[in-house]
């Protein structure tokens, strides 16, 4: 060491190594059930467990041939009545069938999605407010 400098000394408190019990059983309830929420709002993504599953309902009602009921689930009546009327061509020609049953899965996920989007948005601007 040179002359100039100096030394420094850090020292740090002693701690018990056991914390101190404050509020017993229910703060360990509450430490709990707020895990619980928390881990069941990172497995819903957010928007609760009817959001979750929405979409994946309105896919498997879909999932049922030439009647679109998942279009129907998601109250796009006269979307599912095209569908239900255009297949009746389609079905001579059964290449274009399946293509419009596969796009009817898909959209009725999709719309399903979009919905459950819209209204937690909502529902954040709302609380937000």
């Amino acid at each position: 060491m040179s002359e100039n400098e100096d030394e420094l000394v850090v020292s740090l408190p002693v701690m018990d190594s056991s914390p101190p019990n404050k509020g017993g059983f229910k703060s360990k309830l509450k430490n709990s059930l707020g895990t619980i929420r928390l881990i069941w709002y990172e497995l819903t993504a957010g928007v609760g467990a009817w959001g979750s599953l929405k979409p994946l309902l309105a896919a498997l009602l879909a999932l049922i041939p030439f009647l679109f009921i998942g279009q129907h689930f998601n109250r796009e009546h006269q979307k599912a009545f095209d569908w239900m009327m255009l297949q009746v061509p389609l079905l001579l020609t059964l290449v274009l069938f399946p293509i419009l049953w596969i796009w009817s899965i898909f959209d009725a996920y999709r719309i399903a999605m979009i919905d459950v989007t819209m209204n937690e948005n909502e529902k954040r601007v709302l609380e937000a407010l």
